[in-house]
Formats: structure tokens, C-alpha cells, sequence
């Protein structure tokens, strides 16, 4: 198990996205723009990926932001991070 795996939400496959738009750690999303995230893989791909991809790069974000003892359980919840 990589290191973005430790992330709720986040999969082997979830961690090779996010490893291919270029963060390689929890630290490398601090600062992060999910919606960015989610707006580039989509170009990468040539497709719209479905947007609970959106809701969990929210998540992962907030997870690398927030430090532990501040973390809210409810918003560790991917779908939880919808519009």
C-alpha cells in the first residue's frame, strides 16, 4: 500500500491518478485545488469522469490540510464532499 492509500476514499487505482497528475504524497496535496485536480484528469483522459472523482480529491485535499486531531470523521467520508 502507497502512502495516498492511507487517504479514506483513496484505492491503488485512486493513488495511480493521483500519481499521474503529479502528487506523490500527502504533503504534495497540501494547497491542492481539487476541482483542478478532477478538471486535468479529465483533459488527460479525454473523457468526463464521473464526478465522484471530484468528491474524492475534496476529500483527500481536506485530509492533508487539516491536521489529525482536527479532522472531522464526517468530512472523511468521500460522498459527503458532494455539490
Amino acid at each position: 500500500m502507497g502512502e495516498l492509500q492511507k487517504i479514506p476514499g483513496i484505492g491503488k487505482t485512486g493513488e495511480l491518478d493521483l500519481m499521474k497528475l503529479g502528487y506523490t504524497t500527502i504533503e504534495s496535496l497540501r494547497g491542492a485545488d481539487p476541482e483542478e485536480m478532477y478538471e486535468r484528469e479529465c483533459i488527460e483522459k479525454g473523457v468526463k469522469v464521473d464526478r465522484c472523482v471530484l468528491y474524492v480529491y475534496r476529500c483527500a485535499v481536506y485530509y492533508a490540510n487539516t491536521p489529525e486531531a482536527e479532522r472531522n470523521p464526517e468530512k472523511l467520508k468521500w460522498w459527503n464532499w458532494k455539490d
